[in-house]
């Protein structure tokens, strides 16, 4: 394979990666909630928790993202095997 097409397969890879972690952190934070927390606020909170909840997933899932994409870069060359997404044009352009 060549390096567009390993590229291609690295950013499928790790949105779906960033989706499926988002998605348990969810289920995690709601069953949280749905154990502790449900009984102790208010009914006028809910609203506010489960957009918290969201929130709070999206950010925890991207600094597990983060983390795991360093640990790759310093166990894998990665120009080695993957194009840059964005090629800099800056200065000796094509």
């Amino acid at each position: 394979m060549n390096k567009k097409i390993n590229t291609l397969l690295f950013i499928a890879g790790a949105t779906l990666f960033n989706i499926i972690i988002t998605v348990l952190l969810i289920v995690l934070l709601l069953i949280v909630y749905a154990r502790f927390l449900i009984n102790i606020l208010p009914e006028t909170a809910q609203a506010w928790v489960l957009m918290i909840i969201f929130i709070a997933a999206i950010a925890a899932s991207f600094v597990i993202y983060r983390y795991v994409i360093k640990l790759l870069e310093k166990k894998i060359d990665m120009t080695k095997y993957f194009d840059p997404i964005f090629s800099g044009r800056r200065g000796g352009g094509r």
